[in-house]
């Protein structure tokens, strides 16, 4: 599902995220332009330096992505695209 970026992801966002993803045991991957990182990985999450307006793809396998999405979307950090 690709969602817009609200906020610059870094810091205590970036963190907040991996968090968040721990909770699910789902393999969760962020796609933002050629980069495909876990969701799980906060070196990860600050290596693609996501700034707001920016489109990017979760792609959760292993299970439908519904709840996963709903979670990411709670945070504030992102909005459907």
């Amino acid at each position: 599902m690709k969602v817009k970026v609200l906020k610059p992801i870094f810091g205590e966002a970036a963190s907040q995220l991996v968090n968040k993803a721990s909770e699910f045991p789902e393999t969760i991957l962020i796609k933002k332009d050629h980069w495909v990182i876990d969701a799980k990985s906060l070196l990860g999450l600050l290596a693609v330096s996501l700034q707001p307006d920016q489109v990017i793809e979760l792609e959760v396998q292993g299970s439908d992505d519904s709840a996963v999405v709903e979670a990411f979307l709670s945070l504030g950090l992102f909005e459907k695209a």
